[in-house]
């Protein structure tokens, strides 16, 4: 197949990775839907700002796209049923990163055919902006590419702001994740009806939706849908990690700056995931809720890799027994190796934003030798790595001394989004990016006991 890369390829950002991409695993894999898990395990908190209130009580039957717990104000979603079945209980229950948290247990009925029966067409030509918002709201979307930040706040634009680009975020350039490669390959139709109804949403008179020159196959899917003189385009951007993140992906599409502290509104741009975007060209036309999402299986330590539709609350264990995996919890990361965590248990489910699990293998854990941590010798690879162009080797040292206002006050450390280049790079295997997730957390500490 042949591109031309003269109308495709944009700019890039200074800085950066290139870590090995290890999509291979995935990456020419169909998104295919697996049978339905016995049990489902639905947290009334999956995403940002205040939990969901349950609709439902213990031994109450719901069926498949059903609304069983309600969004408690503007910074909160509501939560649908995935499957049909029954609420056998209500009960605190572990989740990724440890904490407990009050969750609905839905036993699925075997043998159901499990359609979707909820949902009405709706004329979103004839929605106002903000019935717009509130209509992308009650269908409980939130970012999907890990945020989880409820959709429909970062659609509501900030008064004296004026959104004239919507850019859509494809370039998933966390090494081995294929989700949104997937997506743009397959629901390339859903993906520019989203982008439609987010530029109608936010007043913008064009549509942008960016990947990696590495997924030009996806440019050419998206652009298969695309009307003549279209609004929507789809463009490529270098291959480097961290391009998928939006200030990065700003400058290097739109050669815009955010300022820091600032959101890309300030610079009239509005950022949304594929699959978030992707999701809401599917639900928006029936009014339908979230109930399943792509995950992408992947790593040396899974037999059958691969990109799966499975319902939001599927327990990570049942979904890598089916994919051949027979570790433990110490093998698997939440997410991409840069960004993503380890989980608590291999007992708590696919949440709204989990989007790729990744399954190491035993002689891949780093061992004590390994993990050894070196004096910093200032050699500035952190420096040279750092998209915000921050000072990490410094932010180290002072991390380390826990002059953790200082490292805010003078040296920008809430710029900083966890990127991870910086320990990436580091020869002294410093976890530098460990550190400043550290001060981070004490500062906010602060700042809320002193409120």
């Amino acid at each position: 197949m042949t591109f031309n890369l003269t109308h495709l390829f944009r700019g890039s950002f200074s800085h950066g990775i290139h870590p090995a991409e290890n999509k291979h695993f995935t990456a020419d894999k169909p998104i295919r839907r697996l049978p339905f898990p016995e049990r489902l395990v639905l947290p009334l908190s999956m995403h940002a700002g205040k939990p969901s209130v349950t609709l439902v009580r213990k031994g109450q039957e719901v069926v498949r796209g059903e609304p069983i717990a309600r969004a408690d104000g503007f910074v909160s979603v509501p939560l649908h049923a995935p499957a049909s079945g029954v609420i056998s209980d209500i009960r605190l229950m572990p989740t990724a990163r440890g904490p407990r948290t009050l969750s609905l247990i839905l036993d699925v009925y075997a043998g159901d055919p499990q359609e979707v029966l909820y949902g009405a067409p709706v004329d979103l030509g004839e929605l106002s902006p903000d019935e717009i918002v509130t209509a992308v709201q009650n269908t409980g979307l939130v970012g999907l590419g890990g945020a989880a930040f409820p959709t429909h706040v970062k659609m509501k634009v900030p008064e004296g702001c004026q959104i004239d680009t919507i850019l859509i975020n494809g370039c998933e350039c966390e090494p081995f994740l294929t989700t949104d490669h997937r997506l743009m390959l397959e629901q390339a139709a859903d993906l520019v009806e989203g982008t439609r109804i987010l530029m109608r949403a936010m007043g913008a008179k064009r549509g942008i939706i960016a990947t990696e020159d590495n997924k030009l196959d996806a440019v050419e899917a998206i652009r298969k849908v695309l009307k003549p003189n279209d609004d929507v385009s789809a463009v490529a951007v270098e291959t480097k990690y961290p391009q998928g993140a939006e200030k990065m992906l700003i400058k290097s599409v739109l050669n815009r700056e955010v300022p820091g502290g600032q959101f890309p509104s300030a610079v009239g741009v509005g950022v949304f995931n594929v699959a978030t975007t992707a999701q809401m060209g599917q639900l928006m036309p029936m009014q339908r809720g979230v109930i399943e999402r792509v995950v992408t299986v992947t790593g040396p330590g899974v037999q059958r890799p691969g990109n799966f539709m499975v319902p939001i609350g599927t327990p990570i264990r049942w979904l890598l027994e089916t994919c051949g995996f027979t570790g433990g919890a110490r093998h698997l990361i939440m997410g991409g190796p840069m960004m993503g965590g380890t989980v608590s248990s291999l007992d708590v489910p696919i949440t709204k934003g989990c989007g790729g699990l990744l399954v190491l293998s035993e002689h891949q854990l780093t061992s004590e030798e390994q993990m050894r941590r070196y004096p910093c010798i200032s050699c500035a690879a952190c420096v040279e790595a750092c998209p915000m162009h921050l000072n990490p080797c410094e932010l180290g040292r002072l991390a380390y001394k826990g002059q953790y206002e200082t490292m805010a006050e003078s040296y920008h450390l809430n710029d900083c989004f966890e990127c991870g280049s910086c320990s990436y790079v580091c020869p002294a295997a410093i976890p530098l990016v460990q550190y400043f997730r550290i001060a981070k957390s004490s500062n906010r500490e602060k700042v809320a006991k002193a409120s």
